[in-house]
């Protein structure tokens, strides 16, 4: 009977330990949120670059551009500056397989990017590209387009964030595609950042900076 009698001031005691366990994680949250859109498709043409080191001719190809709408939402620990140090995004890219018959029916290609700078509460840019000979390589054709590759999807962290976020161009991010058995793992077709392409100097207040060396 003591012993019975005694369990609800047990379970009370639990509840608040829990709550004491708890409190120290929620109140060093820099980031409550990450939001992320669905990833959108442009195909863009190499880009002609004046000066003065003469003309060449030459024909412009396609480049395939995926892009990724973010804004982190601030915690209760968010810095006064407004930024948080660094942002890692992993994105998955998914192609049917029409090169090796004997392997599995998607390629897939994997490139981890860390920005820095971050600002909070602000939207911002993420993208990766296919150059036009990975292209041409996957699908016979120089020209790009959204039904050049299968699927987008990819992961995005931040240090101190409730939890990392999810995005695909389809299926559950619950349940990622890439994650499948009928993806082939490759390095053989590179995906790029932007700072790995002609764009480097576009655009340059849409996206955030690209880490140049680990930090």
């Amino acid at each position: 009977m003591k012993s019975s009698k005694a369990l609800p001031h047990l379970v009370h005691l639990s509840l608040s330990l829990a709550v004491f366990a708890a409190a120290p994680v929620a109140l060093s949250q820099t980031v409550k949120k990450i939001e992320a859109s669905d990833p959108t498709f442009e195909d863009l043409q190499s880009p002609s670059v004046g000066g003065n080191t003469g003309k060449k001719a030459w024909k412009s190809k396609d480049w395939l551009e995926v892009e990724v709408k973010v804004k982190l939402d601030p915690g209760r620990a968010a810095p006064r500056d407004g930024y948080v140090d660094r942002l890692t995004v992993r994105w998955y890219v998914a192609v049917e397989n029409k090169i090796d018959k004997a392997g599995q029916k998607y390629f897939l290609m994997e490139k981890e990017v860390t920005h820095v700078n971050v600002p909070l509460d602000e939207d911002f840019y993420l993208s990766c590209y296919l150059s036009p000979a990975t292209i041409k390589r996957l699908t016979g054709s120089d020209r790009a387009g959204k039904n050049s590759i299968t699927a987008v999807g990819g992961e995005i962290s931040v240090v101190g964030a409730a939890a990392p976020a999810r995005f695909t161009s389809q299926g559950s991010i619950s349940k990622p595609w890439w994650q499948s058995p009928t993806m082939q793992r490759t390095n053989k077709y590179p995906l790029l950042n932007k700072n790995e392409t002609p764009f480097k100097f576009l655009w340059w207040d849409r996206y955030l900076e690209i880490a140049t060396e680990p930090r």
